[in-house]
């Protein structure tokens, strides 16, 4: 029988030599993971193109900006849902975060960022930070984010995610969407992702004028996406792009449907 010193010096040898291949066996893995996550994504992204053009009737245009496509194809869509989840990301649905939310269905996505026609020296607020998604999608385009979630977990769980995705432009805060964030108002734009019934009037107040807020409004069974844009006087354009079906702004609703075209 082996010693234990001689045993321990050939388990370490093993231990170097079979390392070496597990660690590229676990490339190889992540290699084919993305390979397939990359082409999901831009079978998503043509998804989105042929939707767009199947509402253009009620939407107003039959395809997206380009710019905002672009983001959509770039943003790892996996990496802002439960790990469980991964291999749906990339479906034209919602999926469920936890806590009775849900990140909304990309096409909803690209629609609403498509609507605040960003700027990259845009400063914009986010209501409703989910898991991060819609952030990332408004950091690629605008030069500043800042984002609000009421859920303590998802908020933290969404911040250390899109630290991790490489976005030194967003700023976090855990509290009430109705209030927004007064002390980094105006924004040049405002994107809500739960739907109170009647806007907040502290989100048209720190609103800028020209500024546009894509927010879904109304009661949980008659929801409509409504464009809102401030005028250089201060009087409000409200267009009703859409009807939906979103989580009520504060977690009010207990259905498990989320941002979702009916």
């Amino acid at each position: 029988m082996a010693s234990d010193s001689l045993l321990a010096s050939r388990l370490r040898r093993c231990v170097i030599a079979v390392a070496p291949a597990k660690w590229h066996c676990h490339i190889a893995v992540v290699a084919m993971a993305n390979d397939t996550f990359s082409a999901l994504r831009q079978h998503m992204v043509a998804d989105i193109v042929a939707q767009t053009i199947y509402v253009s009737a009620r939407f107003g245009k039959a395809a997206l900006d380009g710019k905002v496509m672009d983001a959509i194809g770039r943003v790892p869509r996996h990496q802002f849902v439960p790990v469980e989840l991964q291999p749906y990301a990339y479906a034209n649905t919602p999926l469920p975060i936890g806590f009775g939310k849900t990140i909304s269905q990309p096409l909803i996505v690209a629609m609403m960022t498509d609507m605040l026609d960003l700027k990259g020296s845009d400063v914009v607020l986010e209501i409703g930070t989910g898991l991060g998604y819609q952030a990332a999608i408004l950091a690629e385009l605008a030069y500043k984010v800042y984002t609000v979630e009421l859920v303590p977990e998802l908020a933290g769980d969404a911040k250390r995610r899109l630290i991790q995705g490489g976005y030194r432009n967003i700023e976090f805060k855990m509290g009430d969407g109705h209030y927004g964030w007064p002390e980094h108002a105006p924004f040049d734009k405002i994107m809500v992702t739960a739907a109170p019934e009647l806007i907040p009037p502290a989100l048209i107040e720190q609103l800028k004028p020209n500024g546009r807020m894509a927010i879904p409004a109304g009661l949980s069974d008659a929801q409509q996406l409504e464009l809102v844009v401030k005028e250089p006087d201060g009087k409000l354009t409200i267009r009703e792009m859409l009807p939906v079906r979103f989580s009520v702004l504060d977690g009010g609703d207990d259905s498990s449907a989320g941002a979702r075209f009916t």
